[in-house]
């Protein structure tokens, strides 16, 4: 048992970005690659809700998809629904997956990755205003 002092920051979860609260009750559990999660897709050693992800193939992990890829991440899955503290040293986590519902462009922080591609993989399970 690790009873040692350990200091945590604390975020406020923004998600401004969800256009209704349709599909945020069946969020599928996932397993990110935090070592793919590199610049403004990390806040104060979190993860942020809004980013999309995508599968990558070999590893069954999910990471920031990127249509340039060529490991799985170029097809999005979906979207980040909860910011994700990552620990130091920690390369793997879990995390919620939101693959249905609607989505407020505008509101997504920094770096979401959506894009023309992304919409089309998402299409009919996501909408995008």
């Amino acid at each position: 048992m690790d009873i040692s002092v350990r200091k945590d920051t604390v975020l406020s979860e923004n998600r401004s970005w969800l256009g209704s609260a349709h599909g945020t009750e069946a969020t599928r559990t996932v397993t990110l690659d935090t070592g793919k999660f590199t610049g403004n897709k990390v806040s104060n050693g979190s993860i942020l809700s809004g980013l999309v992800l995508g599968r990558i193939t070999a590893t069954g992990l999910y990471g920031p998809y990127d249509n340039a890829a060529t490991d799985g991440r170029e097809v999005a899955a979906g979207f980040l629904f909860n910011t994700i503290p990552v620990p130091a040293g920690t390369t793997k986590v879990g995390a919620p997956l939101m693959e249905h519902g609607v989505v407020i462009e505008a509101k997504l922080p920094a770096g979401h990755g959506l894009d023309t591609a992304a919409k089309t993989d998402m299409a009919g399970r996501i909408i995008t205003r």
